[in-house]
C-alpha cells in the first residue's frame, strides 16, 4: 500500500494487504491461494527463499493468509502478525510463545470466560501459575511478583465492558520489565489501538467485526519488533496455519469494517438510550453512555463504540430472562457477535468473576445490535418487556 503514515484508518483498510503481484496486474483482492508442496526451478532458488524466511512449505503458510496478516498488522500499527484458527487459539498460542514454567501472569478478571478454562487446562499443568486482577487494574500493582512475565488486559471486559488505563498499565509493566498483552477484539484495530497505547501484544478474534459476515473463525496475534521473533519461532516450530478460503473469506469482510462499526455505534446507542428509561431496566452498560462508569477512559482512548451492551433487569427472578426472551424474534440466540445480526445472551457471573462481587446484581443479558433498522430492534425488545410483566 501507498507508503503514508498520515494515511487515515478509512483508507488503510481499503488499501492494506493488496501487494499481491500475479505478473500480470494486481488484482483488487488478493486471490485464494491453495498450497501444500511448493514447487522451486531449482536448489538455489529453494535455498534463497528459505534463507529469506518466504513461504517455502504449506505448513508456514500461504499467500492469501499473509496478505491478511499484513493487513492486521496495518490495522494495529504492529511489527507483524501470525493467524490462528479461532481467537481462543490465538490466546493459547500466544500463552504458549510468551511463558515458561515457573511464570506467573496476571489476568484481568474481564477476560473472555473460556480463557478461564484455558488458564486451569493449560497453564496451570505446566506450572505457570496464575491469578485475576480487578477489570479497572486498580490492585494490579500489589499483585506483581518477581516471577510476573506478563499482565494480560481485555479492555474492554467481555460482560461488563469495564476499562483499565492501558498507558498507566504499560508504564507499570515497563518499570517492571512485564510483557503487556491485550485482547482487541471489542476496538478490533479500528476503535482502539493498544500497540500505540504502549502495550506489546494485541490479540483478536477475526471472527468478530473484522470478518463480519458470521461465516468464518480466526484469531491473530500481532506484536512489536522486540516481541515478533519470539511469537513468530514458536508458531514455525507448531506448524500453525490457516486455510487460504478462511483467510479470503476474513480479508473481503474487513474491507467494510469501518462503515459496519459506524452503524453498529449508531444503532446500539439509539438501543442503549431507550433501555435506560424502561422502568424494568436497572441498569444499562456501555462506554459510550456519558454515565457509564468507564465512559472518560472510552472518550480518551477510543475512536468509537460498537454493537455491544449489557442491562440488567429490576427484578431479581432469574426466569425473567426465559420469558423475555422466548419473546423476541429478532435478536437471535446464539454466542459471538460482531456480524451483521442482532443477537441475545445471557450475562452469565457464576464462574466468570473472580475478584468482583456480583451477588447484589440482578439478571442481566447482553445484547449485539446488529444492522437492522433499530426501530424495529425496539419493538422486538418491547415484546420481551411485555412478556415478563
Amino acid at each position: 500500500m501507498p507508503n503514508d503514515r498520515k494515511l487515515h484508518t478509512d483508507t488503510r483498510i481499503v488499501h492494506a494487504g493488496r501487494d499481491f503481484d500475479s505478473g500480470i496486474g494486481r488484482p483488487f483482492n488478493p486471490p485464494v491461494v491453495r498450497w501444500s508442496s511448493v514447487l522451486f526451478d531449482n536448489l538455489k532458488r529453494m535455498r534463497e527463499t528459505e534463507s529469506r524466511g518466504q513461504l517455502s512449505y504449506g505448513a508456514n503458510g500461504n499467500p492469501t493468509a499473509q496478505a491478511l496478516e499484513a493487513f492486521v498488522t496495518e490495522l494495529e500499527g504492529g511489527h507483524g502478525t501470525r493467524l490462528y484458527a479461532t481467537g481462543l487459539a490465538a490466546i493459547a498460542q500466544m500463552f504458549q510463545s510468551y511463558l515458561r514454567p515457573g511464570d506467573h501472569v496476571l489476568i484481568t478478571d474481564a477476560v473472555y470466560g473460556p480463557v478461564r478454562r484455558l488458564a486451569n487446562n493449560f497453564l496451570a499443568p505446566f506450572g505457570i501459575e496464575f491469578e485475576y486482577f480487578a477489570a479497572d487494574g486498580c490492585d494490579i500493582e500489589s499483585l506483581i511478583r518477581p516471577n510476573t512475565a506478563m499482565v494480560y488486559a481485555e479492555v474492554p471486559g467481555s460482560l461488563a465492558f469495564e476499562m483499565c488505563d492501558l498507558p498507566a498499565l504499560s508504564t507499570l509493566c515497563k518499570r517492571h520489565d512485564i510483557l503487556l498483552a491485550v485482547d482487541n477484539t471489542w476496538g478490533s484495530g479500528v476503535l482502539y489501538r493498544p500497540l500505540q497505547l504502549g502495550a506489546d501484544i494485541s490479540v483478536m478474534a477475526l471472527t468478530k467485526y473484522i470478518a463480519g459476515h458470521s461465516d468464518v473463525m480466526m484469531g491473530s496475534v500481532t506484536t512489536t519488533e522486540a516481541c515478533w521473533e519470539t511469537l513468530t519461532r514458536m508458531n514455525t516450530a507448531v506448524g500453525n496455519t490457516v486455510s487460504p478460503d478462511d483467510a479470503y473469506l476474513v480479508l473481503r469482510g474487513a474491507r467494510t469494517v469501518r462503515a459496519r462499526l459506524a452503524m453498529h455505534q449508531q444503532h446500539a446507542l439509539q438501543v442503549a438510550e431507550w433501555l435506560q428509561a424502561r422502568p424494568e431496566v436497572a441498569r444499562v452498560l456501555h462506554p459510550a453512555l456519558p454515565d457509564d462508569p468507564s465512559h472518560a477512559l472510552w472518550q480518551r482512548d477510543f475512536s468509537g463504540a460498537n454493537g455491544l451492551l449489557s442491562f440488567e433487569f429490576k427484578q431479581r427472578d432469574p426466569e425473567v430472562i426465559d420469558r423475555f426472551v422466548a419473546a423476541l424474534k429478532l435478536f437471535g440466540i446464539g454466542y459471538s457477535w460482531g456480524g451483521f445480526e442482532s443477537l441475545v445472551s445471557v450475562v452469565t457471573t457464576r464462574g466468570t468473576r473472580s475478584v468482583a462481587d456480583w451477588s447484589t446484581h440482578g439478571p442481566m443479558l447482553r445484547l449485539h445490535v446488529g444492522l437492522e433498522n433499530p426501530d424495529d430492534l425496539i419493538r422486538d425488545l418491547e415484546a420481551g418487556f411485555a412478556a415478563i410483566g
